[in-house]
This record gives structure tokens, sequence and C-alpha cells, in this order.
């Protein structure tokens, strides 16, 4: 078999075409970030936060596969989807311009290909639910599709990807319950203010050039009263927490996390005092260690005190 093999990796046609398949991998991985993984993990972060309220800290096991797998798909899609909308605009970004689109290491029908892929193999995921959690599903590929061209008409596209960034919290709920109660739509509500308040962190990176090439943000919508509006949002963000922790009946776990977030979010405010790209952009990055201390207090106070 060994021998086999080695005169498969001899054939002319695979010596030839292997080494350029694998590039065009590498190329594909690079599309969908799969070099950077923080948008997976601020993506994740509120799924398992979802998974863990509603199953009472004991996820069954398909529908955390389910929508693990199928948050890495659709973190994925998203991002070969934004960069095929932002490929005229990604050029003349600093940050931006060395993505595969952007110096055309990757085609446009290449990018398509890929996320119609993506959207299709996460959708097959989904069929594996029930009916309300398919039917729900439509609305986020509608979202992941919207999301990269509303900076071109509104202000709030960081609004508009908090939503999407959200609506994994329903489709949770309905697979785990089969319907979606009130707490759902809080635990949505919390994702949706967070993201806004980390999307525009990332935003205030690329503020100038967003302004040269006419490309819309709340960063730009805040203008200097950006540092005041992310504090209301991420206020906001943990006063939605803390009623779901009240409402449950969580204990001291799941607040510690919560003092440890909250903690988080003023080192955040520390870090963008003077607005420097950089460190707006660490400021960006923190909030995966936001995420992670959320779903840790609520993972120890459901799953380990609560048994």
């Amino acid at each position: 078999m060994d021998r086999g093999l080695k005169g498969w990796r001899r054939h002319p046609l695979v010596k030839e075409r292997l080494p350029w398949f694998i590039e065009r991998l590498g190329r594909y991985a690079v599309l969908m970030r799969f070099d950077r993984p923080i948008g997976t993990w601020l993506l994740l972060w509120p799924t398992l936060w979802a998974v863990w309220c509603a199953s009472d800290g004991r996820p069954r096991a398909e529908v955390f596969v389910v929508f693990v797998v199928g948050t890495v798909l659709m973190r994925a899609a998203g991002c070969v989807i934004n960069d095929y909308a932002d490929r005229d605009y990604d050029p003349q970004v600093r940050r931006t311009r060395g993505r595969p689109l952007a110096t055309g290491a990757v085609s446009t029908g290449e990018a398509l290909a890929l996320f119609v892929l993506l959207i299709l193999l996460a959708f097959v995921l989904v069929l594996t639910q029930n009916a309300l959690t398919v039917q729900l599903a439509f609305g986020g590929a509608a979202l992941a599709v919207v999301y990269p061209f509303a900076k071109r008409f509104t202000h709030l596209p960081q609004f508009v990807l908090g939503v999407a960034f959200a609506w994994s919290v329903p489709m949770v709920y309905a697979a785990t319950l089969d319907w979606v109660p009130r707490e759902a739509w809080v635990l949505f509500m919390a994702t949706v203010f967070w993201t806004t308040a980390y999307d525009t962190l990332y935003a205030m990176v690329d503020r100038a050039d967003d302004l040269n090439i006419g490309i819309k943000s709340t960063a730009i919508l805040f203008g200097e009263l950006d540092r005041f509006a992310i504090g209301v949002l991420q206020l906001a963000f943990m006063l939605a927490l803390v009623l779901i922790g009240r409402e449950g009946r969580f204990g001291t776990p799941y607040f510690a996390g919560l003092w440890v977030a909250a903690a988080l979010l003023l080192w955040q405010q520390w870090l963008i005092r003077r607005r420097e790209p950089e460190a707006c952009f660490a400021a960006f990055l923190n909030n995966n260690h936001v995420g992670l201390a959320v779903f840790a207090g609520l993972a120890l106070d459901t799953t380990f005190v609560g048994v």
C-alpha cells in the first residue's frame, strides 16, 4: 500500500498539480481568515453562552457540535463575502491591502464559489436540527450577505454586524427547546450591544482611511463621542448579562465572571484614551478575553456548581 501511495505521488499529473492545489488552499485559508481566528472566537462566545443557558449547563452533544462547526463555517463565509464586497476598497486601506482579493491572488469567481460552498455546508448542518432552527437559519444567511454592503448605505454597519453575530442565539434556543423564550432575546440584545461596541473599536483603526474613500462606520458617526458611545454600549451589554443572571438565578461564579468582564471593558477604555490605531486594535482583541470570562463564569455556575 505504501508503495502504491508513493507511486501515486510520482505520477506526472500529480507532481504538476499538487503544489498548485496546496497553494490555492493556502490562499483560500487566508481569504477565510483561518490565519486570524479572533473573529471566529468573537462569534463563538455568544453561541456558547446560548448553548449553556438554553440547556442549563448540560448541552446535547449534537447541538454543541452543529453550532461550533457552523460558527466556523459562517465566520469563514462572512469573511469571503466581505472581501468580495470590499475588493475595490481594500487596496486603498493600509490594513487590508494585502488581502487575497485585493491583490488578485484569488479571483472573484473563486471567492463566490467558496462562499456558496461554505453556506451550503452550514445549511446541511442546520438541516439536522428542528424546523424552527432551519427557518431561523435563512435569516442568518441573509444577514451574512447584507452586512458587507451595509457600510455603503448606513453609518451603522457595526450594528448590522451585531445582529448577524447575535443571530446564533435564538437559533441555539430553537434547536434546544424548540421555541425562543424571552431570555434568548435578552441575550441576543446583549450580543448586539457587545458586538457593536467592539466593532466600533475595530472601525476606529481604519477611520482615517474610511473617511478618504467614503466608507461609513459608527466610528465616523460617533466622532469625538466615540469613547462615550462605546462605554454606553458596554454598559448596556453588562446590564443585559446581569438581567440574565438574575432571571436565571445564577450564583457567585457567574457574577464573578461578569466582574472580570467589566474590568476588561474598563481596561479597553483606558487603552483607547488617545484613540491611537494600535491601541484601538489591542482593545478590540481584548474582547476575546471578555467573551471567555463570561463563558467561564456561566459554565462553572451551571455545569459544576449547579449540579
